[in-house]
């Protein structure tokens, strides 16, 4: 049960870390705009912009600088280490 539980945690963290690559790499890529008409542009506004728009509705921009990309970012990484954290809890339950 523990290793089934640690490959879903494993799997999940990686989930969330691919992501956070993908994420970045369409920020990085909003510096150069024509990079956003190419096919893997889109691809990744397909993937992104659900999960950037969240963050957009509560974090205006501040001027031309968008922050909320990095708040973005930051929940997915809360989101890791708490998975973490709840699979020690569990496993301690075990």
């Amino acid at each position: 049960m523990d290793a089934i539980l640690f490959n879903i945690v494993l799997f999940i963290r990686n989930a969330v870390q691919l992501y956070s690559f993908l994420l970045i790499i369409y920020i990085l890529m909003s510096w150069v705009p024509s990079t956003k008409e190419t096919k893997f542009g889109q691809f990744l506004a397909k993937v992104t912009e659900p999960y950037l728009g969240f963050f957009r509705k509560f974090i205006p921009p501040l001027g031309m600088i968008d922050i909320s990309p990095i708040a973005a970012l930051f929940a997915l990484q809360l989101i890791n280490r708490g998975i973490v954290q709840l699979y020690f809890m569990i496993r301690g339950l075990l």
